[in-house]
């Protein structure tokens, strides 16, 4: 019967692929690279900050860095196109060299330029971990780093990828994708059962090839992984699975872009029907405010909610002791999810979220295995790919 499925039961995915790519506008890699920012104009951004130091300096006046603000919605405007995306008069917060409550960071700040400089100079790599081992002692936490990095990336306004800089992936892909890595190593993603990591340099892969119908984001890695045990990708192939283990990290979101990119396939997202769930989906479509900077390498608008619908735990009648309780902080992210700028063009979106609301109970995707143990794998995600239960 599974086979059969396979055979036929794309005509919904099909017809959703057809709409998404009537809105496409295709950018060959050529056009993306000449979108790329040079080296000499990297350096030169670099010099130009140093300059007003010295500058600052040669006149007798504290240094200072102006960094945009990336944590207020105030900076943020939302295009349907691109997700959320910081807007060019934005805010910013001034690092001061003579003030000790920002002596350090504006210190640690200049660390990293002298890093990025040298690399980008080198044509050379370096990972987070790498800059943080160079000097603990100023830096005092792997955060630090990775914070002070996006804030570079967003005052240069160059891409992160573009400073040299790479960060260590949380992220798992597997199904039907073979590409090749910017050193020429050749990866197949669905050459065994376990799955493969997520690249730390998306921007360098090539030569992908797929026959992918569909691209499904999990949310937990727990989900992901019984997937793979009970052989998804090869009962519902051909498809891509990828999980970013909870919150995603920015390779994972770029790795989604760039499968939306290449292959212009439909894209769904695979949730617990949480708040929290919810948010993590929205920042693989729209993006999230503290990346919003670089917004159109980062999110997929045409992402679409697969489940695990509010709505489904009635449908299906999941068990009520499968059934947990809102707790005052998700009633609380539930209203400010619908606040959001994002959630009046996606009503179907508001109605699920408002029925969560009413109902006051949220659900893991494990709840479905208390109506039968494969229920996930067999018969409800078969099921909502093949009659279009997404929204």
């Amino acid at each position: 019967m599974m086979a059969s499925w396979a055979a036929e039961g794309f005509t919904e995915i099909d017809k959703l692929r057809a709409e998404l790519l009537n809105g496409v506008e295709v950018v060959t890699d050529r056009q993306r690279g000449q979108e790329e920012i040079s080296h000499r104009e990297i350096l030169a951004r670099i010099e130009n900050i140093i300059l007003g130091i010295v500058t600052s300096l040669s006149k007798e006046e504290a240094p200072f860095l102006a960094l945009p603000n990336r944590s207020s919605w105030a900076n943020v405007s939302f295009h349907s196109a691109v997700g959320l995306q910081m807007t060019s008069g934005s805010s910013v917060s001034t690092i001061r060299s003579d003030c000790p409550s920002s002596v350090t960071k504006f210190a640690q700040i200049l660390k990293i330029l002298s890093v990025i400089y040298k690399l980008v100079q080198s044509n050379s790599y370096a990972t987070k971990r790498d800059i943080y081992y160079n000097n603990t002692q100023l830096f005092v936490s792997q955060t630090t780093v990775d914070s002070i990095v996006d804030d570079i990336s967003c005052m240069l306004k160059v891409p992160r990828r573009s400073l040299h800089v790479l960060a260590t992936s949380k992220g798992l892909i597997a199904g039907d994708l073979r590409y090749m890595e910017e050193d020429g190593t050749r990866i197949d993603c669905h050459s065994s059962s376990a799955a493969v990591a997520v690249s730390s340099n998306i921007a360098g892969i090539r030569n992908i090839v797929s026959s992918a119908k569909f691209v499904l984001i999990v949310e937990k890695d727990a989900t992901f992984q019984r997937l793979l045990d009970d052989d998804f990708c090869t009962k519902l192939r051909p498809c891509i699975i990828i999980t970013g283990k909870g919150v995603p990290d920015v390779n994972s979101r770029l790795m989604v872009r760039k499968l939306w990119d290449t292959l212009h396939i439909p894209t769904f997202a695979l949730v617990d029907a949480d708040p929290h769930g919810i948010e993590i989906m929205c920042i693989y479509k729209y993006g999230s405010v503290a990346m919003s900077f670089e917004a159109h390498s980062l999110t997929v608008p045409s992402v679409m909610w697969l489940g695990l619908l509010p709505s489904d735990l009635q449908r299906l009648q999941v068990p009520e002791d499968a059934l947990i309780p809102l707790t005052e902080r998700d009633e609380s992210k539930l209203s400010s999810l619908l606040k959001r700028p994002y959630l009046s063009s996606q009503p179907d979106w508001q109605r699920e979220m408002e029925l969560m609301q009413q109902t006051k109970v949220k659900a893991e995707i494990q709840s479905l295995a208390t109506i039968a143990p494969d229920f996930l794998t067999s018969i409800y995600l078969p099921n909502k790919l093949r009659y279009g239960g997404w929204i």
